[in-house]
């Protein structure tokens, strides 16, 4: 008899990484659901069908950012200190503006010396062999935003601030740990001494701390994550797919979007009513929550499979495909940039190495990509891949019950903490270290 029972319980244990990690994903969203509201307006989905969804997304009157939506206090949470001037969550108007001129003067480089600055930065990275593609990407993308920003080279010691910044909110944004609002603080006080060295005007009208807010924000959060991200998810699929005959980095660029887009759920408040059709309409004051995953898999063929050899055929502005937003409402202010320095850095790291990966890849790589980077010409042992794959399924376990844990209780705190809220009240948001 107790050789049966710990027969089982041996089975059960064995059996965690298969089913346990479903389990707590679903558990996730329930408790998510109840702390933080069934808020939102889904689109695709019974209002607003799929073939609308660039209709809705390209309303004038989706333009609302932050204000008046229960979301935007986790998003606050998760992207403070200073996201209250962030491009992203900044509502219509002057200030927009100015940040957003600022910013496109900052990125109006020419492709060359796009090309140029990503393939020297990818020059630096060390050989190495079992990485985790996220981190190895971070202090690439942090030498070149730096170097954007002060038009010099990035000393180690600012690296070092920009790194611990980013990592931490991709870390607490995938609910994999806590803030460490300590971190954050000390990139703003450095940024804060280096804002008369800045190779463009910073937006007036700006005090100096959120000047150096908005440098922080919008070259030292949102970019070296979003860059990071983009590009770990790139030699991931690349590392995945070893079997795939050579294709064109465009193409594997433009499948690794539609499958791993960089943005999961957008949410726009609606300043005025929107018109979907004859029989709906979106009403002043609603909250559209944008899914980018749904809507980059309708419409296509094998919708989950990778398959860059689909956009022979197809084409990226007709299809179902908005990695950098879409045009009429505030696009990604990298639409031009990103895509010149990910391929110049992909192509310089391919020429130097493969990458080979049987890790799971899902969009928001909590797992930050574990793989295998071997100098041109090496072949990976088995045995390696195969550890891979059995440690990334286990930890998959221990970061499902984290990410449980850490993520609901941050969902709570942002609800308690109402950043947003309290910031268009006029109530002081000001949050001590941590």
């Amino acid at each position: 008899m107790m050789a049966v029972l710990v027969i089982g319980l041996l089975a059960v244990a064995g059996s965690l990484p298969y089913w346990l990690p479903r389990v707590v994903v679903g558990l996730r969203m329930w408790i998510f659901a109840r702390i933080n509201g069934e808020e939102g307006i889904p689109i695709p989905g019974e209002l607003v069908p799929i073939e609308r969804f660039r209709q809705v997304y390209a309303d004038p009157a989706t333009n609302g950012r932050s204000r008046g939506a229960a979301l935007s206090d986790l998003f606050w949470y998760w992207l403070s200190p200073g996201a209250e001037i962030h491009q992203e969550h900044l509502e219509p108007g002057e200030r927009y503006d100015q940040v957003a001129h600022a910013t496109r003067r900052f990125l109006a480089l020419p492709a060359a010396e796009i090309t140029a600055l990503a393939v020297r930065c990818a020059a630096q990275l060390p050989n190495s062999r079992l990485v985790r593609l996220r981190d190895l990407m971070m202090p690439l993308w942090a030498e070149f935003f730096y170097e954007l920003v002060f038009a010099e080279r990035c000393p180690p010691h600012a690296r070092d601030l920009i790194v611990a910044n980013a990592d931490d909110v991709a870390t607490a944004l995938k609910c994999c740990g806590l803030r460490h609002m300590n971190r954050r603080h000390r990139l703003t006080d450095y940024l804060a001494t280096r804002l008369d060295d800045v190779r463009q005007p910073l937006p007036p009208g700006l005090t100096r701390r959120e000047q150096a807010l908005y440098l922080q924000g919008t070259f030292f959060n949102t970019a070296v994550v979003q860059q990071s991200e983009a590009s770990a998810h790139i030699l991931m699929t690349l590392a995945r797919h070893p079997e795939l005959p050579a294709a064109d980095l465009g193409a594997v660029i433009d499948e690794t979007f539609r499958l791993y887009p960089l943005f999961g759920i957008a949410h726009r408040i609606t300043s005025a009513d929107i018109t979907v059709d004859e029989a709906t309409v979106l009403p002043a004051g609603s909250v559209l929550c944008f899914n980018y995953p749904a809507f980059h898999r309708a419409g296509f063929d094998r919708p989950d499979t990778f398959d860059p050899g689909r956009w022979e055929s197809l084409s990226v502005r007709r299809a179902n495909h908005i990695p950098y937003g879409i045009a009429a409402n505030r696009p990604c202010p990298a639409w031009r940039l990103s895509p010149i320095a990910l391929r110049a850095v992909i192509d310089e790291l391919t020429r130097r190495f493969t990458f080979h990966s049987t890790a799971a890849q899902t969009r928001s790589l909590p797992n930050r990509g574990p793989c295998l980077m071997l100098p041109r010409g090496t072949r990976p042992a088995r045995s390696a891949l195969l550890f891979l794959r059995v440690r990334d399924r286990w930890e998959d376990v221990g970061r499902g019950l984290v990410q449980l844990v850490l993520g609901s209780y941050m969902v709570w705190d942002a609800r308690r903490k109402r950043l947003c809220e309290r910031h268009f009240t006029g109530v002081s948001t000001f949050e001590p270290f941590r």
